[in-house]
């Protein structure tokens, strides 16, 4: 019964964490908590890849004297070790700037990052303006 309601569970899994990542880069207004949404967005498709790569009964590709051997999918798998690694560069990239606008602006939330540059803005046009 359950498997007649859940399906694959692999794929409520995806869904759920892409939805969970991808409202925290919506809703949040703190940078640190858009790159951990990121990040768990980007879990959720390494999983939906390595999911496609592999099938039920089937083996790691080695050739074998039976004929009749059912072989999994490596490339998949392969390339998810190394969007593992962009991906985390990405969000070491991401947190290293997350402190640099720290430093810059005192603070990692959007509207108060938007609010200084407003204000420097308009500061900068009307000394233009005056001049």
């Amino acid at each position: 019964m359950i498997n007649e309601i859940f399906g694959v569970w692999n794929y409520w899994i995806v869904f759920t964490l892409m939805m969970i990542g991808l409202y925290i880069v919506i809703s949040k207004k703190s940078l640190l908590k858009k790159v951990v949404g990121l990040a768990i967005f980007q879990t959720s498709v390494f999983l939906l890849y390595i999911t496609f790569g592999k099938i039920a009964g089937g083996t790691a590709p080695i050739i074998t004297n039976n004929s009749e051997e059912i072989y999994s999918n490596p490339l998949p798998h392969v390339l998810i070790l190394t969007a593992i690694v962009v991906g985390v560069a990405t969000t070491a990239l991401g947190l290293a700037l997350i402190v640099r606008i720290n430093k810059a602006y005192g603070s990692i939330n959007e509207d108060e990052i938007s609010a200084v540059d407003l204000v420097d803005y308009h500061e900068k046009f009307s000394e233009k303006k005056n001049k």
